[in-house]
């Protein structure tokens, strides 16, 4: 079992950045591809960036393309999830998953019903 922890979110201004950290234990993430994702309040949990455990090919949503950046650091089994030039939609919980269920083909498509583990959130606020 893997158990992921997120880390770093607040409130801040629009504009500004963040970085989100989910700190994995219980076993190495170092062969998991893992992916971010939000959930708003009233709306469904969405993708928000993946990087696979490979070559770190990294796919991100068309609304946070450009401002944020997903990494890895095996040695610290730690994913980053890099937020520049925050907008009020960013708002919302943000959540780490790792691993891919078996049969999973696609990172770049992976839902979240696609990923086996998750963190328990991390909220970010964004105001005007």
């Amino acid at each position: 079992q893997v158990q992921l922890v997120e880390s770093g979110g607040g409130l801040v201004q629009a504009g500004v950045s963040l970085r989100l950290s989910c700190a994995a234990s219980g076993r190495t993430i170092s062969r998991y591809s893992m992916g971010w994702f939000r959930q708003a309040p009233g709306k469904e949990r969405e993708f928000v960036a993946a990087i696979s455990w490979s070559i770190g090919n990294t796919y991100y949503a068309d609304s946070v393309k450009g401002r944020f950046t997903i990494s890895r650091d095996n040695a610290k089994n730690t994913v980053y999830l890099q937020m520049n030039s925050l907008k009020p939609d960013d708002t919302a919980v943000y959540y780490c998953a790792g691993k891919l269920k078996p049969g999973v083909l696609s990172l770049s498509r992976a839902a979240d019903s696609d990923y086996e583990y998750w963190g328990q959130g991390t909220q970010v606020t964004v105001s005007s």
